[in-house]
């Protein structure tokens, strides 16, 4: 009985050696499976877009690349707005 855990062991080892060395077939490709934040693209956000954005959550909360992409939009629309209109800011 003692060999054949003996044996048992030896054989799982070798597979587990067989994998690890690549001969057990490479995983899958990973993709990304975060929702898209549903921006419009073909326009500026309105305030509307800003009201119904949802951020996929992370381990910790927020993923922060998905906020600093956002808030990196609205400031470029919202400089590209004051520009337009002379440049005049809020009172």
């Amino acid at each position: 009985m003692m060999w054949l855990f003996a044996v048992l062991i030896v054989l799982a080892m070798a597979g587990v050696a067989m994998v690890a060395s690549g001969r057990g077939g490479s995983m899958a490709p990973a993709y990304d499976d975060r929702p898209d934040l549903a921006l419009p693209e073909g326009r500026p956000l309105a305030a509307e877009d800003l009201r119904t954005v949802r951020f996929p959550l992370a381990l910790r909360g927020y993923r922060m690349s998905d906020v600093d992409a956002v808030l990196a939009r609205l400031a470029a629309e919202l400089e590209d707005r004051d520009d337009s209109s002379g440049g005049a800011g809020p009172a």
